[in-house]
């Protein structure tokens, strides 16, 4: 019998939380509701849970805050985090991602959309490949969804994996917005897709000696990014 999904949702709102627990569970998913974010990094200290369902605003540290503490904790900085905001201010989305969210919802969401958006991040978490990609200086190692930048491990959260290797398995050309969009959700296209540039920036954080001058993944003014395969 397969293991259930394990998933951790901090928000104090009580009455979701059972409306959003109630949906899941029908779908083999365990949800643990924590209230506050004290508590929820607590509880991701303790547990082991496959995605975080993260409210942006909460009592005491907000969800903003939590995951930047979650992205700054070495075992807990490949989670998946879905945030889930009454906000529908893009600065908002744009914040959560350049923190290190996965994914966003806006309040209220239907329960069959969230469960679309877990699956997704769940599934780019979890695909089955095995062989290695090497461009330049980055080894992307699909099977055990590692990244090395000259021999040294870098943690990326899923998004920014799968992000990656899309450039990679394109290295030399350019790739838009749309086509990248595509290659990470396929159907379920998110109409800001400005969240590309978002995850982009992190990634150049991440991989780029320089982030401000990247030598590696490149801007195409009007058209996209590259991925370069070799160092420029």
């Amino acid at each position: 019998m397969a293991k259930a999904t394990a998933a951790l949702l901090i928000d104090d709102d009580a009455r979701l939380g059972a409306l959003v627990k109630e949906h899941l569970s029908q779908h083999d998913i365990d949800v643990t509701i924590v209230g506050d974010g004290e508590r929820g990094l607590a509880a991701l200290r303790k547990g082991r849970f496959d995605l975080l369902l993260l409210d942006l605003m909460l009592p005491g540290i907000d969800g903003l805050e939590v995951c930047r503490r979650v992205r700054a904790t070495p075992e807990l900085a490949a989670l998946p985090v879905i945030m889930l905001t009454a906000r529908g201010d893009d600065v908002d989305k744009i914040v959560g991602l350049e923190l290190g969210a996965d994914d966003y919802l806006a309040k209220p969401f239907n329960a069959r959309e969230l469960l679309a958006r877990m699956r997704a991040v769940l599934r780019r978490g979890r695909a089955p490949r095995t062989d290695q990609l090497r461009v330049g200086r980055i080894v992307i190692d699909f099977g055990a969804r590692e990244v090395t930048v000259d021999g040294q491990r870098t943690v990326l959260t899923s998004y920014e994996f799968d992000l990656l290797a899309a450039l990679a398995r394109a290295a030399g050309r350019v790739l838009s917005r749309e086509q990248l969009l595509d290659a990470l959700k396929g159907a379920e296209r998110d109409p800001f897709d400005r969240s590309i540039d978002v995850h982009v920036s992190r990634l150049r954080a991440k991989l780029e000696e320089d982030p401000k001058a990247p030598r590696h993944i490149k801007t195409v003014r009007g058209v996209g990014y590259v991925l370069l395969r070799e160092a420029d």
